[in-house]
């Protein structure tokens, strides 16, 4: 079997959602010692990508995207013991719920893509104090910080993120993102917010744009 129909393979069992069809797929990679890199770029996380697009467009529904970062994650398992020190990650994110807000679902979907995407994701969780989301990503490095609010009232976390920054004089090493049910476009451009996504795969655009900059 060529490259280019493994690689194909593996693209399609993401997409079905496929987990035995993804191990086989990647242990046929190792076998024919294929370089991994392309493997996850043009075959795993590109079948996340069209995951990604039907969830946005309401095909598949949030069982659909766990089964398929399953399939995913199966053949990532398989491929890590190649990959030989490539540097795979497009970049490093901060993901949360903002502090008084418990509700998570959306952001452990942002998770899911942004890892399919090539993003190293650190999660800290839900209702997470400001404090703490700073002192992570000063201590991690990270390029992206993201925070989610899903109640009207915890929605001022995202506008403290972004003073604090400030107050420290960090505000340059950072891009800014965020999102959420009552959260628009007109809110985080007020509180000086580098990125707003209204869904999960939009925010995987926008991050990666973020980085691009």
């Amino acid at each position: 079997m060529s490259e280019a129909e493994i690689i194909e393979r593996m693209k399609k069992s993401v997409i079905e959602q496929d987990e035995e069809g993804a191990k086989a797929a990647a242990q046929d990679a190792v076998a024919q010692n294929l370089d991994p890199i392309k493997c996850i770029d043009e075959g795993l996380a590109a079948g996340m990508n069209v995951i990604s697009d039907m969830f946005e467009r309401a095909e598949i529904f949030v069982p659909h995207i766990l089964i398929s970062a399953d399939a995913f994650n199966q053949a990532m398992e398989i491929l890590k013991p190649i990959m030989k020190g490539e540097k795979l990650s497009k970049g490093k994110v901060i993901v949360h719920t903002v502090e008084g807000d418990i509700h998570d679902i959306g952001k452990n979907i942002f998770k899911i893509l942004l890892q399919a995407s090539g993003f190293e994701v650190i999660d800290m969780g839900r209702d997470v104090p400001v404090e703490k989301v700073i002192d992570k990503a000063v201590e991690e490095g990270v390029d992206i910080i993201t925070g989610s609010a899903l109640m009207t009232t915890t929605m001022p976390g995202q506008r403290e993120i972004i003073a604090g920054l400030e107050e420290r004089g960090i505000r340059d090493k950072f891009k800014c993102m965020f999102g959420g049910a009552p959260v628009t476009q007109e809110w985080v451009t007020k509180i000086g917010g580098d990125g707003y996504a209204d869904n999960a795969a939009d925010g995987v655009r926008i991050a990666r744009k973020l980085k691009e900059k």
